[in-house]
């Protein structure tokens, strides 16, 4: 019962096809499904608060970037929110 319900819940951050569209976007530096295989930082798997926390940094300036402060003005807070849900059912 208890491997059924973590299934549930990676299975429902999976069935969000616009979360699972935005993230892909990731892909192309942080590797398929976040898996990072180089320098760039993994994403799979990461707390749902810190992906939020640190996109916002991103977005205000607060954590330097040029790439990422980019791509973090790009979405809204719900929307970081559905890609932080879709990265960390990642495992």
């Amino acid at each position: 019962l208890l491997l059924a319900g973590a299934f549930g819940a990676a299975a429902s951050a999976h069935a969000d096809p616009r979360a699972r569209f935005m993230a892909a976007n990731c892909s192309y530096c942080h590797g398929p499904e976040g898996k990072s295989t180089g320098a760039i930082p993994s994403l799979a798997g990461l707390e749902v608060k810190y992906f939020v926390d640190q996109m916002k940094a991103f977005k205000d300036g607060s954590r330097p970037a040029t790439v990422m402060k980019k791509h973090a003005n790009g979405y809204t807070d719900a929307e970081y929110e559905a890609m932080a849900k879709y990265f960390a059912a990642i495992k």
